[in-house]
């Protein structure tokens, strides 16, 4: 479709791209098969990393899905249920007793706080944050000041949020809260992750990494990898791993909109 368009072949030249905030996302890691750190739990389409990185395009989203959904996922997931004997979990399972007693106490905290903040004025200053620090420009100097904001708007989130209504019944106020709360832990990988990248491509474009055109300037012999982040535990840095890109069939080359 893009050849026919445009009259290139993406093969040969390096297709034109437009990035947009709808793409920021990111993605969990999967192994081939793509299946995540957890046995069994498969991550397919735009939720996990696997074409496109914390900074996809448009066009790869789709792709991703197509080819996990068509190609991948139908052959891997069977594999897997009938290689492994699944046994059956009940509710007595120290997993799903640990799993429900993280949600209780962390919903108890929530409602707890009593603060005079509404959820929304938080997701909206965190996104105004990520819009201006961590959009579709950044900067070393942005990164670190948005890196240094988030904590402690995540601060006064957990002491100073208000949410009304209980847990014991449907509230979308609390879906609210738990969903903000990731959301600075999100945010503020992201912001490590941009600050890391000392390059612009695809859609992360550092000002201070750019031709004398404006046009994205790569740096293939530091970044051409896929960084992987890896939780350590609350209160401590994220371990970065690097998983080399190989460009078999389609090699890199540098794109021009002249």
């Amino acid at each position: 479709m893009y050849e026919r368009i445009t009259g290139e072949n993406p093969y040969k030249v390096p297709m034109r791209i437009y990035p947009a905030a709808h793409y920021t996302m990111g993605g969990l890691w999967v192994d081939y098969n793509l299946m995540s750190t957890i046995p069994g739990l498969h991550v397919i389409g735009e939720a996990n990393f696997s074409d496109h990185g914390a900074n996809r395009l448009g066009a790869s989203a789709l792709m991703q899905g197509l080819a996990d959904g068509y190609f991948v996922v139908p052959l891997t997931i069977g594999d897997y249920l009938g290689s492994n004997k699944l046994e059956p979990i009940t509710l007595d399972h120290p997993e799903v007793r640990a799993a429900e007693t993280a949600v209780t106490e962390r919903t108890k905290r929530l409602l707890s706080v009593n603060g005079k903040r509404s959820v929304t004025s938080f997701h909206r200053e965190l996104g105004k944050l990520m819009w201006e620090y961590c959009g579709m420009a950044r900067s070393a100097d942005g990164l670190k000041h948005a890196l240094a904001e988030i904590p402690k708007l995540r601060e006064e989130f957990w002491r100073n949020v208000t949410v009304p209504g209980t847990g014991v019944e449907l509230n979308q106020s609390l879906e609210h809260a738990g969903r903000v709360a990731d959301f600075f832990e999100l945010a503020e990988l992201m912001c490590t992750d941009a600050l890391h990248r000392e390059e612009s491509c695809g859609g992360h474009f550092r000002v201070e990494h750019q031709t004398a055109d404006g046009e994205a300037k790569r740096d293939d012999e530091h970044f051409a990898y896929v960084a992987a982040w890896e939780y350590q535990g609350d209160g401590k840095a994220p371990a970065l791993h690097k998983e080399p890109l190989a460009f078999d069939n389609v090699h890199l080359a540098t794109r021009s909109y002249k």
